[in-house]
């Protein structure tokens, strides 16, 4: 794994434990002479066809962010310049969860699939690549209100519940772009996968708060548009790696509506062109937008509809007390009173409390193993809450250290024991221990009783926050889920290394400009041996085009490449644009906005 600080990134550096596992090594080496054609086949094309249709300048963006038209980019150079601009990069395979992507957003880190897209998926992959993630993002994260609204969208999708059933969605999704990316795919395994994912789309049931959040996200950092309706320009990554749909996107066929707040009611298919599209005016709009809807989320409404939310999770969540206690676990139960305000909450499992994002010393996940239960609300017949009381309304409540204390709530739950501890922090308490201790319901159901311990009795009013994960991830987090499912490493055939070989001679000859007499017989050997591809005699052709060289061999190129686009119909368009980019050279065209 990557030595962090040899970056010499202060985002990357500053990445705490529980994102870093996810985090693998780039292994620039392991990139093919074809995988690196691919990437310039692809940024030609974005950058003959983006310069007029992309809101940011590509080529400017792409230098700023240490991206090349030419190379497959390397981490290293990638974060000493996205440094100067406060952010950084990690590579990672495929996808990960949601909200861990949310968070790196959080962090200024961008994450980049290390892997990059087969040959035949040369329009668009489902998965993520390092053509979609940094010829996609990286361009236009130099825009300041850009990236800060990438990174605020982070924050508040970290902390967006999920559903039990949104991750069965994201491992259906990630074993399905492996599948798809693999040399070795069976057919009949990627149709059980596609099959699995839509029988899971389609019983989702009501979309949780990372669900809806996914969609802003795709409808803005992945799908957006800025602009007008009527000439909109494209900013989401997604379109700006897919030369496919970055063209597509732009014919009347594809609805171009206005990006607000009713966005959230269009869901996606990561498989398939998206039938319409959303355009903000102003990059403030999209803050505009995510404000409204963060301000129904859990973490910022509390109370029991939130509970809710955690137990339907059943992963971790955590619960913000209204005198700053934060307890960790997994919910699986709560007390209501008449009025549906909660009584009391309950964890099961692994719990651990906090204050200020940092564990309770001796209150870490393997203390509380057995879950943790506490009320919520108020001391009947008390105004102030217990929380805020100052030592002489807590002697007057019998709370002093080694006291019988008799507490009875609102709600009718009634604690008996033996203060222990309080624990308080900036003049409010938010915990009391109690030994011999006793909790039961107004109905006599126990909660609590003195052969199970100590008793920690968390307090506060009221429940003012939820949200996913732990409050000291680090703490309690000792390693997230990181799914099973890895992307496929491929050992290639004596056939296709001879087709690397090729590719390689090519372009050093390319690059050197020497060696153009091996041209034929290169071509020669892609006739005889290597009759499906077509990238490496569309080079071919570039060469001799712009050196003059061979005309009758670039007459017979010319005819082979119209040939293969006239019968071979997955690769017309393809080859089409292909010849369009020779005729039309990018680099005069990179030259002449540079001058500008």
């Amino acid at each position: 794994m990557n030595d962090f600080n040899d970056f010499n990134n202060k985002q990357v550096a500053n990445l705490p434990r529980h994102l870093r596992q996810f985090i693998v090594e780039q292994h620039y080496e392991k990139y093919t002479p074809v995988d690196q054609a691919v990437w310039r086949y692809v940024m030609r094309q974005n950058y003959s066809y983006l310069k007029h249709v992309a809101f940011y300048p590509y080529i400017k963006g792409l230098q700023r962010a240490g991206l090349s038209i030419e190379y497959i980019p390397d981490l290293q150079t990638m974060n000493d310049n996205l440094g100067k601009i406060g952010w950084g990069a990690v590579t990672v395979d495929g996808f990960i969860p949601p909200a861990a992507f949310m968070e790196y957003q959080a962090y200024r880190v961008l994450v980049i699939a290390a892997d990059i897209r087969q040959i035949n998926h040369i329009e668009y992959t489902p998965a993520p690549d390092i053509i979609h993630e940094s010829a996609g993002h990286a361009p236009i994260i130099a825009d300041a209100d850009y990236n800060n609204y990438l990174s605020y969208f982070g924050s508040i999708g970290a902390k967006a519940m999920f559903s039990s059933k949104d991750f069965e969605l994201y491992e259906a999704i990630r074993n399905l772009s492996i599948l798809k990316e693999a040399v070795d795919a069976n057919e009949e395994e990627i149709a059980k996968a596609e099959c699995l994912l839509q029988q899971i789309s389609e019983n989702m049931g009501e979309p949780s708060e990372m669900a809806l959040l996914s969609r802003l996200h795709w409808w803005t950092v992945e799908y957006g548009l800025i602009g007008t309706l009527e000439d909109p320009k494209i900013y989401g990554a997604g379109l700006l790696s897919s030369i496919g749909e970055s063209s597509s996107c732009m014919k009347p066929e594809v609805q171009k509506l206005w990006y607000n707040i009713d966005t959230i009611n269009y869901s996606y298919d990561i498989t398939k062109p998206q039938p319409q599209l959303f355009v903000t005016e102003t990059f403030q709009n999209l803050i505009d937008v995510l404000e409204v809807f963060a301000d129904t989320m859990a973490f910022r409404k509390g109370g029991t509809e939130s509970i809710v939310k955690a137990i339907e999770c059943k992963n971790p969540a955590t619960a913000v007390y209204s005198s700053g206690l934060q307890v960790t676990g997994v919910f699986t139960d709560m007390g209501l009173d008449g009025n549906d305000a909660l009584t009391f909450i309950r964890t099961t499992g692994p719990s651990a409390l906090a204050i200020g994002n940092k564990q309770l010393e001796g209150h870490g996940k393997h203390f509380h193993k057995d879950g943790f239960s506490s009320p919520v609300g108020k001391l009947k017949g008390i105004a102030t809450p217990l929380e805020d009381m100052d030592m002489l309304q807590l002697l007057n409540c019998g709370i002093k250290p080694l006291n019988l204390a008799i507490l009875e709530f609102e709600s009718g739950i009634t604690v008996k024991g033996t203060v222990r501890t309080i624990h308080q922090q900036n003049e409010k308490t938010f915990l009391i221990t109690f030994d011999n201790c006793t909790v039961k319901e107004r109905n006599g159901n126990i909660l609590f009783q003195p052969d199970w311990g100590m008793y920690d009795m968390a307090v506060g009013e009221k429940i003012v926050s939820v949200y996913n994960g732990a409050a000291d991830k680090d703490a309690y987090e000792e390693i997230t889920h990181i799914s099973n499912k890895q992307t496929h490493k491929v050992a290639y055939d004596e056939k296709t290394q001879k087709l690397h070989a090729i590719y390689k001679a090519v372009r050093q000859i390319r690059e050197s400009g020497t060696g153009y007499e091996q041209l034929p017989v290169l071509f020669g050997a892609l006739k005889n041996e290597h009759r499906y591809d077509w990238l490496s005699a569309m080079e071919i052709l570039e060469i001799l085009y712009h050196k003059q060289l061979y005309p009758e061999l670039e007459k017979e190129l010319r005819i082979y490449l119209e040939l293969k686009s006239a019968s071979e119909s997955e690769h017309t368009k393809l080859i089409n644009d292909g010849l369009h980019v020779i005729a039309n050279p990018v680099t005069q065209l990179i030259t002449e906005e540079e001058a500008h």
